[in-house]
């Protein structure tokens, strides 16, 4: 079975910048996949080269088996959640989410009744005649989503579109974003610089940097097991451990990455488990952050960064502490990279 998403050494070129730069990845049909990555890492771009917005300059782009270059955007059949919503706000929501079934000739009758049934699948029954300026900013979204999944896409992308919404309302979105894609079981291509969008909602993620994939994975294995500083460093908070100091704490002499929930904090002098490791230091920081506290502590020539749950033994800045951690949390990765 062909994939629903398939690049094969594609680049991208705006003037002297490779937006773009040799990308090979196969999405899968039916998952939802995550393409996260810093601003101007080519993680849109990739996504408008699957929309049909940009053209490659190189390589090779399938969708469902259908070579996609040259193809326009309206003979594509994957529909587009911008950030920005882009909704007509002379129209009432039931005419913005209608809009795409009216310039493909479908009946009035026939295109009103499948807006009410994309506005239901989004808990927005009833509000067809409302208009986009009468609407909060998590529900102009809805209409957004529900104007793409109206069209019936094999393909839905979304171009980092809760980035304007508050916190709250942004981790409910991701919910029920995640619950419609598992119900609908079309593929979704998410583009955010969130990583905790990306990890909580993804089957797969794509890391990208400087035009490339970095790394591809489920969010565990990118998140447990990143291959790179770069990834450890973006995925999540990472102490990256030098080789010298990782091979003097029972690690491999290379660059290592330990997880600041993978470190215990305790009294100097507290014995060490076996096949754990350890550092002695002083608490230099100490950071309320609500469910954890973050304490940084010189030990040796490095800063060490560690969380602990919120509540736990009582430290001040100045304390002395044996930082423990499982050999097992310590993650090889490449070299420089």
């Amino acid at each position: 079975m062909s994939p629903a998403v398939r690049f094969v050494n594609v680049s991208r070129r705006f003037g002297s910048v490779r937006a773009v730069d040799g990308v090979t990845i196969d999405i899968v049909e039916g998952e939802f996949f995550a393409m996260l990555g810093p601003s101007g890492s080519g993680k849109t771009t990739c996504l408008r080269l699957i929309a049909g917005f940009e053209q490659p300059d190189e390589g090779h782009i399938e969708i469902f088996g259908e070579t996609a270059e040259g193809v326009p955007p309206y003979r594509r059949n994957v529909n587009t959640v911008f950030q920005d919503y882009a909704l007509f706000p002379h129209m009432t929501v039931g005419e913005n989410v209608a809009y795409g079934l009216m310039i493909k000739g479908v009946g009035r009758a026939d295109r009103e009744a499948k807006a009410r049934d994309a506005l239901a699948m989004v808990k927005l029954a009833g509000y067809e005649e409302r208009r986009p300026a009468q609407l909060s900013g998590g529900q102009r979204q809805r209409v957004a989503l529900s104007r793409a999944l109206v069209n019936g896409p094999k393909v839905l992308l979304l171009d980092e579109p809760l980035g304007a919404l508050d916190l709250k309302l942004r981790e409910q979105m991701q919910e029920e974003l995640k619950a419609l894609q598992k119900e609908l079981g079309i593929t979704f291509v998410f583009v955010t610089h969130d990583q905790g969008e990306a990890l909580s909602m993804a089957n797969r993620v794509a890391i990208f940097n400087e035009g490339k994939i970095v790394q591809v994975g489920s969010p565990a294995d990118v998140y447990e097991r990143p291959r790179s500083r770069f990834v450890a460093d973006f995925v999540g908070s990472s102490n990256v451990l030098s080789p010298a100091f990782a091979a003097g704490h029972a690690g491999a002499a290379k660059w290592t990455s330990l997880r600041p929930e993978k470190i215990g904090v305790v009294p100097s002098g507290t014995p060490v488990p076996a096949a754990h490791a350890h550092a002695d230091g002083e608490v230099k920081t100490i950071s309320y952050q609500g469910a954890v506290t973050r304490l940084g502590v010189a030990a040796e020539d490095m800063r060490i960064i560690a969380e602990l749950p919120a509540g736990a033994a009582p430290l001040k800045e100045g304390d002395s502490v044996r930082l423990i951690w499982p050999r097992s949390a310590m993650v090889t990765m490449e070299d420089g990279a």
